[in-house]
């Protein structure tokens, strides 16, 4: 493997993992504690370059990748090969312009169908399953404009595709109002595009477990601002392949970005149902007095993770004070 690099405890990516295998889930990484005082989310290119392989090697270790794809890698395109022997993974391969790499196992044949600035997409054929599926790679452009090339790929791609199809990656753009919290409005015409190209391609958005936003600007207090970035989209072909499908957004780990996991064990039977904030909740009077009293406990911290947590106990105070007020409602409908 050549000589041993310093890898050290660092760690700064801003590295998208796709799983494309049966896994049972490990638990989170845990989150190092960050000054806030001094937390621009800026990191030098020196930083990233030598914390991004100690991420990668212990996210690989930990959950044994069929299939790792690292979005904007904050590396020279010729490490690719030393990255592909150091997690001792059979294939690696990386689009045009060098910000979208993929590390693939043996037991999948890829062949490179679409080779693109924003998007690489993969054939793959996977030995044990039998089957052949299509795996497209994203890192978009932050124009919008830009972007239109992206979409008007996957609208070709999608006017003949007929195998299982998975898209995944950093879009660069949120889905709806509700994956931005801070900041400036948004541009609704950049979300609209966004929502039409997945609904022309016949995609669907796969969601998540627990945590929502999948970026951080690194500020805190006012200037804070999370967005929903990164996401797994798939056709109707590869859900009925991997009917239990489940995202995970592990912690935001010394980078802007959250790293996720897709697990396609199809032996798991997902029987926990998604919160679903219903609109009727807003008219009742005790509503906002219990989500305020909730939301305005002091909370000390990564406001990162203050806020995923604020937001994962106020799902579970709603569900209860739901079922106080209106009894189980799905069993009466």
């Amino acid at each position: 493997m050549g000589e041993q690099e310093d890898l050290g405890e660092d760690i700064e990516d801003e590295s998208t993992a796709v799983n494309i295998q049966q896994v049972s889930r490990n638990g989170d990484i845990s989150p190092r504690s960050l000054d806030t005082k001094k937390s621009t989310g800026k990191h030098t290119r020196k930083q990233k370059e030598k914390s991004v392989p100690v991420r990668l090697l212990n996210l690989h270790r930990k959950y044994n990748f069929y299939l790792i794809g690292l979005i904007e890698p904050w590396q020279d395109i010729n490490k690719l090969e030393e990255y592909r022997r150091k997690l001792g993974i059979h294939d690696a391969y990386a689009n045009i312009n060098g910000k979208i790499w993929a590390f693939i196992d043996e037991d999948i044949d890829v062949e490179i169908i679409t080779d693109m600035e924003q998007q690489m997409t993969l054939t793959s054929f996977h030995k044990n399953l039998g089957k052949e599926l299509i795996v497209t790679l994203v890192y978009a452009k932050c124009d919008a404009v830009e972007r239109i090339e992206l979409w008007d790929s996957m609208y070709y791609l999608a006017s003949d595709m007929e195998s299982p199809w998975l898209v995944g990656g950093d879009f660069n753009i949120i889905l709806s109002e509700e994956e931005k919290y801070g900041g400036l409005p948004i541009y609704l015409r950049e979300v609209a595009n966004f929502a039409h190209c997945i609904d022309t391609c016949a995609l669907y958005d796969l969601g998540c477990k627990e945590s929502l936003y999948t970026w951080w600007n690194g500020r805190s207090d006012m200037d804070c601002i999370f967005k929903r970035l990164d996401i797994y989209l798939a056709n109707q072909q590869f859900q009925d392949m991997f009917p239990a499908l489940e995202v995970e957004y592990l912690i935001k780990y010394g980078s802007d970005h959250a790293s996720l996991v897709l697990y396609c064990n199809a032996d798991i039977v997902q029987v926990k149902k998604p919160f679903k904030l219903l609109n009727f909740w807003k008219k009742r009077d005790t509503f906002l007095r219990v989500v305020k009293g909730h939301w305005n406990t002091d909370s000390m911290g990564n406001p990162f993770i203050v806020f995923q947590n604020k937001i994962k106990d106020a799902k579970k105070v709603l569900s209860a004070w739901s079922k106080e007020t209106f009894g189980d409602i799905l069993n009466r409908l």
